[in-house]
């Protein structure tokens, strides 16, 4: 194992932040088949069941909800060639028609654009995805015909924040800062939450303030968890982790053969699904720290990812 320290060259810490530990290099690698069966195909939502529903109802105390959604546009930063467009047409009418007016529109974009969840056929380690499968035995041009996004239920449970910038005394973590294992349970622990299985744990970076004062760095160097602490929250059996920034771990990736090990780990080896751009400021400024988390997601056949809005009620 060494240390990469390229990765570190323009990354601006604080000093305690420089003496905590470093993250090391090291390689990822599918490891497992799903303990949920050789067919399954939904992954961590299994754990999901109707008294997993019911408890996390009995949270809802004040009838608040926060949507978690962002509004999705063209000015939205996104990864790479994806692109952003709508057109609104008139309905033609018939030439006597006084009464009605209307309108319908027409929307070309990727998916993978605002608040929105990855699906277990979204990305692979080693050729491999989500409990053994191979890009070609589902992969097709019109849609994939397994690991769809329509297929995930409805996730209707705890959901937990925990809000790292305060734990760490910023309003937002800096360029590329790494959050460890370590760092969640001392967070969690300080806002008096346990992590169980079946929760949607949130994570509250503040590195959403940069969206609009610097898009490209926004994107380019992201603050998020390490593989350290992805392994620790899905041997917790959680259903999906989210966090207020584009790619939920830390960018760009501290693992030698993967630029996205978090997204990996949790996809191909656990079916732990993620949640990206999540709106959590207001959780944040409410010290919401946990609610009943509700997610249903549009049901586009074969569809890889899809733009979400998640309601936290509490």
């Amino acid at each position: 194992m060494v240390l990469r320290p390229a990765h570190w060259a323009s990354i601006s810490l604080t000093l305690a932040t420089l003496l905590a530990p470093l993250c090391l290099a090291e390689e990822l690698h599918y490891e497992q088949a799903s303990e949920f069966g050789a067919d399954d195909s939904l992954g961590a939502v299994n754990y999901l069941t109707p008294e997993t529903a019911l408890a996390a109802s009995k949270l809802v105390r004040l009838g608040r909800s926060y949507a978690l959604g962002m509004v999705s546009s063209s000015e939205v930063p996104a990864w790479g060639e994806r692109k952003f467009a709508v057109e609104t047409v008139g309905i033609p009418l018939t030439p006597d028609s006084t009464v009605i007016s209307a309108h319908d529109d027409r929307w070309v974009t990727h998916v993978g654009i605002g608040t929105q969840i990855d699906g277990l056929g979204h990305l692979g380690i080693d050729g491999m995805f989500y409990n053994g499968r191979r890009s070609k035995d589902f992969f097709r041009k019109d849609g994939l015909t397994a690991l769809g996004t329509e297929d995930i239920p409805p996730i209707v449970s705890r959901g937990v924040l925990l809000d790292i910038a305060s734990h760490r005394g910023k309003k937002h973590l800096a360029d590329s800062e790494a959050v460890d294992a370590k760092t969640l349970k001392e967070a969690a622990r300080r806002q008096g939450v346990t992590i169980q299985r079946g929760d949607v744990v949130l994570l509250h970076t503040g590195w959403m303030s940069i969206m609009q004062e610097d898009p490209e760095a926004f994107m380019a160097k992201q603050p998020g968890i390490d593989l350290g602490a992805a392994r620790y929250l899905a041997e917790l059996g959680v259903v999906a982790v989210g966090s207020d920034t584009a790619a939920l771990e830390v960018q760009p990736s501290l693992v030698s053969n993967h630029p996205f090990p978090v997204h990996g780990l949790f996809l191909a080896n656990y079916g732990v699904y993620i949640l990206e751009n999540v709106v959590t400021r207001e959780l944040a400024a409410d010290e919401a720290y946990e609610f009943m988390f509700v997610l249903g997601q549009p049901r586009l056949k074969g569809s890889v990812q899809a733009i979400i809005n998640p309601v936290a009620i509490r």
